[in-house]
């Protein structure tokens, strides 16, 4: 758990105040408790673990439980609204923002998408169904996702049309529109993709 924590800590450059880190924190709390062998010796981390996840659902508006698996360097960018369903999986260095729904397609049918590897997500995207998206795939903001998407993709509209990728930008490239975003400034030549 806190190697795990060490590396959410770099990931979200080192700030307590990152809402999305608060989540960290309890979904990581909440998978070590299931270390615990003795069940009887279990049950009290398991009610603080409840009161924790309910406490952050209130506070920054992001469900995702401790049955989520999850890659390493999650990032949950903005934080609001973010709806991850229990039995999703998501792949290494994943970004969702604010308004993201990954879950059910319909209600009591059980599967939930498998999202691969460098997956980033857009602002009130919702990834629905048992449905897998590749690795280094790009969900636009607001598409809704009801089928497979390959990897070097990208998936825009209602319902989201599968675009192939030109290139995929580098992990610096990446970081700079992450800055330019976060500053407002405007995109040099460079940065553009």
């Amino acid at each position: 758990m806190f190697e795990n924590l060490r590396e959410d800590w770099h990931t979200y450059e080192r700030q307590i105040s990152r809402q999305g880190f608060w989540v960290m924190i309890v979904y990581r709390f909440g998978r070590w408790r299931y270390s615990i062998g003795q069940r009887w010796l279990r049950i009290p981390f398991s009610f603080a673990y409840k009161f924790l996840q309910k406490l952050i659902e209130i506070l920054t508006g992001i469900e995702l439980p401790c049955e989520v698996t999850l890659g390493r360097r999650f990032r949950i960018e903005h934080f609001g609204g973010i709806i991850i369903s229990g039995d999703a999986t998501f792949g290494d260095d994943c970004i969702i923002r604010n308004g993201v729904t990954v879950g059910l397609r319909y209600t009591g049918q059980r599967g939930s998408p498998v999202i691969g590897n460098r997956v980033d997500i857009g602002a009130g995207a919702k990834i629905l169904g048992t449905i897998h998206i590749g690795d280094d795939v790009a969900i636009g903001a607001n598409a809704v996702v009801l089928c497979d998407v390959p990897s070097n993709s990208i998936a825009v509209g209602i319902p989201a049309r599968v675009l192939p990728r030109k290139d995929r930008p580098q992990a610096g490239v990446v970081q700079s529109i992450a800055a330019v975003e976060e500053t407002g400034a405007e995109p040099s030549s460079e940065v553009l993709v």
